[in-house]
């Protein structure tokens, strides 16, 4: 089935055909229908296959038809995201999609002055896209009104219901005191998660499951490498200069390692940028902007960026530490491989994240393929890096910059406990 058989607006369907989409992928042609007849649907597909517009195609084609022009009276559904960054690209899709109707969609995120947002606001919106903090923050300020609202989207609800929103989302379906759809999507959902998502949507809501044994994407080849700690900058600077045009992503599991390889690279004259919750959202929004015009090919980051960024044409993810939170594998690798694409995706495994490896390969129910290297190949890799500066002396550097970090983390978290007292 192509997208210009839907009984969608012809808008939509010409929009579909300028960003080069003709036929749904399976969570679209599975979410459109029922979402278009108020169904509530509980959905949870691979990261990359297209949640966003399962969501977004049929709100905007259901809130345009009920229009009679571009104004607006009230915001008639609303977004929940766990990120501003997230926030910002879904805003994006539906910008893109809704060209030429009349439904008119904004986000709102921390970060930022609020005053632009509490102006657009006021002008009338039909689509929310909001994080929690900054939309509950205008709700009390009353620039935010939800009695209008008909449909509550939870993306990446997993997440947002770890970190504690699941309150959050119950007090917002209260204010909508009135009969209302929701739709919750995820790429990965676990057996408690999923128990407390029931109880958010109707008994009778359609749940879809998209190659839920898999949670890669089939078109991602991931393979694990094992590398020594002290070791990983030399063979990620092997695989930028023997991939020279490759766009990649590399996570790392701390704001200090973030900018502690970015220096390393850069003794290497390999041009890098990092993204953490340290940077100030304009930085986030530049960088992100930067690094999706070419600008630059490496850029470092936390989890800040496992979720729903969708970057085209990622060649490369590199987990140059593996995660913590063991379903985060599956949406690190998930930022390459979008759509169509194919993508590919190299983890560093050392001695002391071999249990983290067992995790992640628990949940995934299935073995990663190890991409083998001899001895002699590992030692030519390091010989071949000859850092500038001396490594030993990054590393001392390093412990100690992790060291510093910890301890202040560890204070402001006794700070916020004394006052809370």
């Amino acid at each position: 089935m192509k997208f210009s058989d839907y009984h969608i607006l012809k808008d939509i369907k010409k929009n579909l055909d300028k960003l080069g989409f003709t036929r749904p992928t399976d969570i679209q042609f599975k979410s459109i229908p029922p979402i278009m007849k108020g169904e509530d649907v509980l959905a949870v597909a691979q990261t990359g296959t297209g949640k966003t517009a399962a969501f977004a195609i049929p709100l905007i084609d259901m809130i345009h038809n009920i229009k009679s022009s571009k104004r607006s009276y009230g915001i008639k559904a609303l977004v929940m995201v766990p990120t501003r960054e997230l926030a910002i690209q879904i805003a994006k899709v539906f910008s893109k999609l809704s060209k030429g109707t009349n439904t008119k969609s904004f986000a709102i995120y921390g970060g930022v002055e609020q005053d632009a947002q509490i102006i657009n606001l006021i002008k009338g919106i039909d689509v929310l896209i909001a994080t929690p903090g900054r939309m509950f923050d205008l709700i009390s300020q009353g620039f935010i009104k939800l009695d209008g609202i008909s449909t509550i989207v939870l993306d990446e609800a997993d997440q947002m219901l770890k970190l504690g929103f699941y309150k959050d989302i119950q007090d917002i379906k209260k204010k909508v005191n009135h009969k209302h759809q929701t739709l919750f999507f995820s790429a990965t959902i676990d057996k408690e998660i999923k128990k407390i998502a029931y109880s958010l949507v109707r008994t009778n809501a359609i749940r879809i499951e998209i190659s839920p044994k898999d949670p890669v994407a089939k078109n991602i080849t991931h393979f694990v490498a094992f590398i020594e700690k002290d070791d990983k900058r030399f063979f990620l600077k092997n695989l930028i200069e023997n991939n020279p045009d490759y766009k990649i992503i590399a996570f790392v599991r701390t704001i200090v390692r973030a900018d502690r390889i970015s220096k390393s690279m850069k003794n290497f004259e390999i041009e890098s940028k990092t993204i953490h919750r340290e940077k100030t959202q304009e930085e986030r929004t530049n960088i992100m902007k930067q690094f999706r015009n070419g600008d630059f090919k490496l850029l470092i980051t936390t989890d800040i960026l496992a979720r729903g960024i969708d970057v085209p044409n990622v060649d490369l993810v590199i987990n140059y530490d593996l995660p913590e939170v063991t379903e985060n594998y599956v949406h690190r690798v998930g930022r390459t491989g979008r759509g169509r694409n194919k993508g590919l995706a190299i983890s560093f495994c050392s001695n002391d994240e071999k249990k983290i490896l067992e995790e992640i390969e628990g949940f995934l129910d299935k073995k990663i393929e190890v991409l083998k290297m001899s001895k002699k190949e590992y030692r030519t890799i390091l010989e071949i890096a000859n850092e500038p500066d001396s490594w030993q002396d990054l590393m001392a550097q390093a412990e100690k910059e992790d060291k510093e970090y910890k301890e202040k983390k560890a204070k402001k978290s006794k700070k916020k406990k004394n006052k809370k007292k």
